[in-house]
């Protein structure tokens, strides 16, 4: 009797954890709250509705309007040259608008002239009304105070031929520089669009996560790698420093760091990375030196590899599963203590928006008539630090290989 053998082909441990992790819902539903968060971080200018240098439109007559918030908004034309802003500028720095934007409530044409009047607040007393030449609405014109109907030139600054039948020019402002807009998470106290503000916010947050995971695993697996694999004094060494380091409480540790280096967005990488590469080295060491003493590494020693070699191509590569999970837990820790120090002014510097600053300038607003001011930046604070908690609390059961029951 023939008995048939049927070889089951398990797959990688990789596929295996790859598997749990896409069966642990909770990380499956933080990773896709973290692609959209890259995705917005990552376009950046390219997809907010207000495309200007920091999101900074300000609008001080439609301040601090409620989520869903519309108005008309009149674009008047700069009499200067459009600025020279390539697509590669607009999506890092975003651009400065050719027009002046104008809240109104009502216009009319009167002759050659555009009669509008501003949108009115619970402040203002009296109505009030502008008037504006057409062709200075549309174009932008070289010696604005000197020209008149019968002198107009045959080209703006911008090279665009003027119209010269009035009507027509009346059918361009109505259909193309009166155009409703609307706030879908309202405005702040300076009138800025608050959607806007929290896209790029989260740009912010998003690198100094990342740019700070990426110091500290620079760090903290080069003292930890070092520390684990020569032992004796260099381990002796590094290990007073880690405890040192560790001895001192993160958030003034980042606050002294920062105060050294001074205030602004690079100073708030550095900062928190450099205090964030403790607990890396700490469990890279730990797993260095059960490693070690494997049968693989004494046989590369036999082999007579070089220590590098031992350590970057057989030791490191097994260490990785506890150092991303870590790393995910970073991730979080890095914005919450960006939006800790932009709360007190020592982090991201005005007017780039930040999650930390928005809460700052509005948290007064949480006891009065517009609490989401405080609250929304507040709420994508909780989520992505939630997001990535999960993420790691997912990477550790699947990268955990005496856990078997889900495979």
């Amino acid at each position: 009797m023939l008995l048939k053998i049927k070889f089951i082909r398990e797959g990688s441990l990789n596929q295996k954890a790859i598997k749990k992790l896409v069966r642990n819902k909770p990380a499956l539903i933080s990773l896709y709250i973290t692609a959209v968060a890259f995705f917005i971080a990552i376009a950046g200018y390219l997809i907010t509705p207000d495309p200007s240098p920091y999101a900074n439109e300000q609008h001080l007559e439609i301040a601090a309007r409620k989520p869903g918030f519309k108005v008309h908004m009149l674009k008047i034309a700069e009499n200067q040259e459009k600025p020279d802003c390539g697509i590669l500028d607009r999506w890092l720095y975003g651009c400065r608008s050719q027009y002046r934007k104008i809240p109104v409530s009502s216009w009319k044409f009167a002759g050659d002239s555009l009669i509008v009047s501003a949108y009115e607040t619970a402040q203002t007393e009296l109505p009030l009304v502008f008037s504006f030449w057409i062709y200075d609405v549309v174009y932008a014109l070289p010696g604005q105070d000197n020209i008149n109907s019968s002198s107009l030139p045959q080209t703006d600054l911008n090279g665009r031929t003027l119209e010269r039948d009035n009507e027509k020019l009346k059918q361009i402002i109505t259909k193309s520089h009166i155009k409703p807009q609307r706030y879908w998470l309202g405005t702040d106290r300076f009138g800025r669009d608050m959607l806007s503000q929290l896209m790029i916010g989260a740009r912010v947050s998003l690198s100094v996560g990342f740019i700070s995971v990426l110091i500290s695993l620079l760090l903290g697996i080069l003292l930890g790698a070092l520390s684990g694999f020569f032992r004796g004094w260099v381990d002796n060494l590094i290990i007073w420093f880690i405890n040192v380091i560790w001895s001192i409480p993160t958030l003034l540790l980042v606050i002294a760091i920062t105060f050294a280096l001074g205030k602004g967005f690079w100073q708030v990488f550095i900062a928190v990375g450099l205090t964030m590469w403790v607990e890396v080295a700490r469990v890279v060491r730990g797993q260095i030196l059960s490693i070690r003493e494997k049968e693989f590494v004494e046989a590369a020693k036999a082999l007579g590899y070089k220590s590098s070699r031992i350590i970057l191509r057989h030791i490191l590569p097994n260490t990785m599963g506890p150092v991303i999970v870590i790393s995910a837990a970073n991730f979080a820790s890095a914005i919450l203590i960006e939006a800790g120090l932009s709360f007190l002014g020592i982090g991201v510097q005005p007017p780039m928006p930040s999650w930390g600053t928005m809460i700052k300038e509005n948290y007064a607003y949480i006891i009065l008539d517009n609490p989401w001011l405080a609250i929304l930046p507040g709420l994508c604070i909780m989520i992505l630090v939630l997001a990535f908690m999960m993420i790691g609390n997912g990477l550790r059961d699947a990268l955990d290989v005496k856990d078997t029951s889900s495979i």
